[in-house]
C-alpha cells in the first residue's frame, strides 16, 4: 500500500502538486495521466526516492521490491539476455557467487550459491529472460548480440525486458510503448494483465491504458484525483464532472445575482434592513464554485494538396530489402526481406500496415518512399506525386542549434519571413517561440516540428512511420483529426491503435516475406497474431522433439470405426465448448457494460468506498475471466481447423 498525506511536490521553484491526500492499494493496475508539465515523472522520482516531497507524508511498505526503466544504457559488451537476465539482481548476484567458487574451487560456497539459484527459481532464469527479448521483438539470433550493438530504440526495448525481469511488488513505467511496434505492445499489454504486483504507468497511449488498468489517477491543475476504472470510463466521468460543476456554477452566478439585486435595492430601507443582512451573510457562504475553464484542443491541419492524381504509385513485382554492405553493389550482397510484391495507391486511400517486428513494414515504406531502390519489379509514379515522409529516425534529424524558423527557412529561402512565422504559429510555434533552438525542445515538440515542415510542402501522399513517439494525447488527438481531414492518400505504420482505426479505411498485412490485403480489424489483428503465436509454439515443438520410427499396422475396419467415433465425439464436445465460450463472453461484456455505466455514474461516488471498490475489483475479475476464455478459445478453434 502507498499512501500520500498532505504531500506536495515541487520541481525547483514550481510547484507541480499540493496537497495530495491518496492511498493506492495494492494490486491496483494505476495509469497516472495529465498533461505534460503537470508532474507525472516527478511523482514517479518521489516513489523511487530520487526526490523529495516538500511538504506532507509519503508512505510506502518497508518491505516493497520496486522496479522501474532505466533512461540510459551503457554502451556494454555484455550478451543482451545477460544484461536481461541482471535485473533479477539477487539471481545474477548468485550466479556470479556459483561462478566464482567454481573457479576457486570452494566445493561449500558452490553448494550454497546452487541452493540459492534454486531457491530463487533461477535455472529456467535464461529462458525467461529469453521469452520477454521475444515478445519485445527481439529474434532469437540478437539474444547473444553486444547491448553497444543495438541502436538506442532496441536498448530502450532491452531496458524495458529489464525491468519486467526484475521481481517486484511495485512496478513503475513511463511511456513504455515508445519506440515499440503493435506486435510488441499488445504482447506487454498482455504481460502487464498477468502482472501479479502494483502497477504505475504513464502512457500516451489510450487503447494500451484501456487494455491494461484498472484506476485511473488524473493530475491537474496541482492537484490528484483517483478514479475507478480504466481510461475510456475516466473520460465519462470526467466529462459528467465538469457538467455537473458548470451546472453547478451558473446556478450559484444565478443565486448570487438574485440576492445581490435584493441587497442593492433594500440594504437601505429600515423594513427591509434584517432580511438584505441576511442575505448578505448568505451571499458570504456560497461555497465560489469555479466555472469550468474550457481548455481549447491543440489542432492543426495538413494543407489541401494542389493536384491529387488518381493513381499515384505502383509496385509491380516488387523483390524489397536492403544491402547487407552498403558499399558492396549487386544482389550478392542483398538482404532480401519482401518478394512479388504487388502494391498500389490510388486517391484518397488511407491504408495501415500491421504486420510482426521485422517483417519489413520500414523496408516497404522505404520501398514506397524511393529510399531503397528494388533489387527487381518496377516502381512507377505519377508526375504529380509529391510524398510527405515521416520516419523513426526523423526528430532525431533535426538540426541543432537551429531554430524551427531556420528549417523552415532551409527549406523555402525565398518566402518572406512573416508568412513562415504565420504558418509555424498554427503548429503552435508562435512569437518568440519560432526563434528558440530545437535543442531545448522536447521529443513531442520536436515531433510536432517535424510534422510541420513536411506540412509546409503541401504533400498530396503521407507516409509516415511511428509518428506518435514523443507525443501527448492532446497532440495525439490533433494529429488523428488532422489526417481524418486529410485530402491525399495515407499510408500509416503505428502501434497506437486509436490512430489506426480513426484514420485508416484498409489494412494491408507485412508478414512472411509478403504484403497481402488484411480482411479484419485490428482485433482481427490480434487474435490472427494471438493464434500465429500458438502455431508458431506448437511447430518449433514439433522440430525439436525427436521423431520415432513408425511402423504401419493394418487397423482393422471396427477400430477405424471405433476411432472415428471417438474423435466426431471430441469434436462435438469441443464445439459445445466453443458456444458455452462465446455465450459467457457475451455474458461478461454486458456486466462489464453495465459495471463501467455504473463507474461512470456521478451517484456511485456518493457512496461508501466499500462499493466502488468491490465494484473495481469485479471489472478486474471480469476482464481476467474473458481473457482465460478467450485464450481457451482460440486452442478450441485451433485443434478443430486442424
Amino acid at each position: 500500500m502507498i499512501s500520500f498525506r498532505h504531500f506536495a511536490l515541487r520541481r525547483g521553484s514550481r510547484l507541480l502538486l499540493s496537497d495530495i491526500d491518496l492511498v493506492i492499494q495494492g494490486g491496483w493496475r494505476l495509469g497516472v495521466i495529465g498533461r505534460n508539465g503537470c508532474g507525472k515523472s516527478s511523482l514517479f522520482a518521489a516513489l523511487q526516492g530520487t526526490l523529495e516531497g516538500d511538504a506532507g507524508e509519503l508512505e510506502m511498505s518497508g518491505k516493497l521490491r520496486l522496479a522501474s526503466v532505466a533512461q540510459e544504457t551503457p554502451a556494454l559488451p555484455d550478451a543482451a539476455i545477460d544484461y536481461v537476465l541482471g535485473g533479477d539482481e539477487e539471481l545474477a548476484a548468485a550466479i556470479r557467487d556459483e561462478v566464482e567458487a567454481g573457479e576457486r574451487g570452494d566445493m561449500e560456497a558452490m553448494a550454497k550459491a546452487h541452493h540459492r539459484i534454486e531457491e530463487l527459481n533461477g535455472y529456467d532464469g535464461r529462458a525467461r529472460a529469453g521469452r520477454l527479448l521475444h515478445g519485445l521483438g527481439f529474434p532469437p539470433e540478437t539474444h547473444e548480440r553486444a547491448v553497444q550493438e543495438f541502436s538506442g530504440g532496441w536498448r530502450g526495448r532491452l531496458n524495458l525486458a529489464r525491468a519486467l525481469m526484475c521481481p517486484s511488488d511495485l512496478l513503475l513505467l513511463d511511456e513504455p510503448t515508445n519506440h515499440l511496434d503493435l506486435d510488441a505492445v499488445l504482447w506487454l499489454e498482455e504481460w502487464l494483465r498477468r502482472y501479479q504486483g502494483t502497477l504505475l504507468i504513464i502512457s500516451h497511449d489510450r487503447e494500451f491504458l484501456d487494455g491494461v488498468i484498472t484506476h485511473t489517477l488524473h493530475l491537474n491543475d496541482g492537484k490528484a484525483r483517483l478514479y475507478t476504472g480504466n481510461y475510456s470510463a475516466f473520460e465519462r466521468l470526467r466529462a459528467e464532472q465538469l457538467r455537473q460543476q458548470q451546472i453547478s456554477h451558473e446556478r450559484e452566478q444565478a443565486e448570487r445575482a438574485h440576492l445581490q439585486s435584493f441587497i442593492d435595492r433594500f440594504k437601505a430601507k429600515a423594513t427591509k434592513a434584517k432580511q438584505a443582512q441576511s442575505r448578505m451573510k448568505r451571499l458570504e457562504k456560497l461555497s465560489g464554485t469555479e466555472a469550468v475553464r474550457a481548455e481549447r484542443p491543440f489542432s492543426f491541419q495538413f494543407p489541401a494538396p494542389g493536384r491529387l492524381p488518381d493513381s499515384m504509385l505502383q509496385l509491380e513485382d516488387i523483390v524489397a530489402g536492403y544491402l547487407a554492405d552498403p558499399s558492396t553493389h549487386g544482389n550478392e550482397a542483398a538482404h532480401i526481406v519482401l518478394s512479388d510484391v504487388r502494391f498500389s495507391i490510388e486517391a484518397g486511400e488511407r491504408i495501415g500496415l500491421l504486420g510482426p517486428n521485422g517483417a519489413g513494414k520500414s523496408t516497404l515504406v522505404k520501398t514506397l518512399v524511393g529510399e531503397l531502390e528494388p533489387f527487381g519489379g518496377e516502381r512507377k509514379v505519377h508526375k504529380d506525386l509529391k510524398i510527405g515522409y515521416f520516419a523513426q529516425h526523423t526528430v532525431e534529424s533535426l538540426r541543432e542549434g537551429a531554430s524551427p524558423l531556420d528549417h523552415l527557412q532551409d527549406k523555402a529561402p525565398g518566402v518572406a519571413t512573416q508568412v513562415m512565422r504565420d504558418f509555424l504559429g498554427t503548429w503552435n510555434f508562435a512569437g518568440d517561440r519560432a526563434f528558440e533552438s530545437v535543442d531545448g525542445f522536447s521529443g513531442g515538440e520536436r515531433a510536432r516540428l517535424a510534422l510541420a515542415l513536411i506540412a509546409w510542402d503541401k504533400p498530396n501522399l503521407l507516409l509516415l512511420d511511428e509518428p506518435t513517439n514523443h507525443l501527448d494525447l492532446d497532440m495525439r488527438e490533433a494529429l488523428a483529426d488532422a489526417l481524418a481531414d486529410f485530402d491525399g492518400a495515407l499510408v500509416l505504420v503505428s502501434h497506437d491503435r486509436h490512430l489506426l482505426g480513426m484514420v485508416c479505411d484498409s489494412f494491408w498485412r507485412v508478414a512472411d516475406g509478403e504484403v497481402a490485403t488484411f480482411d479484419g480489424d485490428l482485433d482481427d489483428y490480434a487474435r490472427w497474431l494471438k493464434t500465429r503465436t500458438a502455431a508458431n509454439k506448437k511447430a518449433a515443438k514439433a522440430d525439436a522433439t525427436p521423431k520415432p520410427v513408425v511402423k504401419v499396422v493394418e487397423v482393422p475396419p471396427e477400430e477405424r470405426r471405433r476411432q472415428g467415433a471417438a474423435q466426431r465425439e471430441n469434436e462435438k464436445a469441443a464445439r459445445q465448448r466453443v458456444k458455452k465460450i462465446e455465450t459467457r463472453t457475451a455474458s461478461i461484456d454486458t456486466e462489464l457494460a453495465a459495471l463501467e455505466a455504473q463507474l461512470a455514474d456521478p451517484a456511485t461516488y456518493n457512496g461508501a468506498t466499500s462499493d466502488m471498490m468491490r465494484l473495481g475489483q469485479r471489472q478486474t475479475e471480469l476482464r481476467g475471466e474473458k481473457d482465460a476464455l478467450e485464450t481457451e478459445w482460440l486452442a478450441l478453434v485451433e485443434q478443430l481447423e486442424s
